[in-house]
């Protein structure tokens, strides 16, 4: 099961697209946005970070962080964050700990028996790392509502 608002968000430790260990507890006092994505390079998650990159202005503006965390290798990533200049943080969580621990852990995907990704969710959490905002699709094809995740960050 997802977290939920009021929890404290779990805290984690995951490289970014150089390999670097970025830890949530780096950003304590800002305000946070998490978007769990499946993959680099599909549709959806291509029009979804794409979305948020051209929205970054909303969330510089209120001191918010924006970091993406899906599955995908440290080098799949950096191709990822390259091709669509991606001006955020995108980290791996490659050993699947943090979709655990967030409870985003979408099975089979693509029909692939056993290929475990991030479900697509968007959280939001305070300088204090509490979840001020919970969302998680029901099924990866499906967009976060933007104007919500802009509006739980101001």
């Amino acid at each position: 099961m997802a977290i939920t608002v009021g929890q404290k968000a779990p805290q984690f430790s995951l490289p970014d697209t150089s390999k670097a260990l970025r830890s949530l507890s780096e950003f304590a006092g800002k305000k946070v946005v998490l978007l769990f994505y499946p993959g680099a390079f599909t549709g959806v998650c291509d029009k979804e970070m794409c979305t948020i990159r051209d929205s970054m202005a909303a969330f510089n503006n209120v001191g918010a962080q924006v970091l993406g965390i899906s599955v995908d290798g440290p080098w799949a990533n950096k191709a990822f964050a390259e091709k669509y200049n991606l001006t955020f943080p995108l980290l791996s969580d490659y050993n699947r700990e943090v979709i655990k621990q967030y409870g985003v852990v979408f099975n089979d995907l693509g029909g692939l028996k056993g290929y475990a990704v991030a479900n697509r969710a968007a959280f939001v959490l305070d300088a204090k790392g509490v979840v001020t905002y919970a969302w998680v699709a029901e099924k990866p094809g499906i967009e976060p509502p933007y104007d919500e995740v802009k509006k739980a960050a101001a």
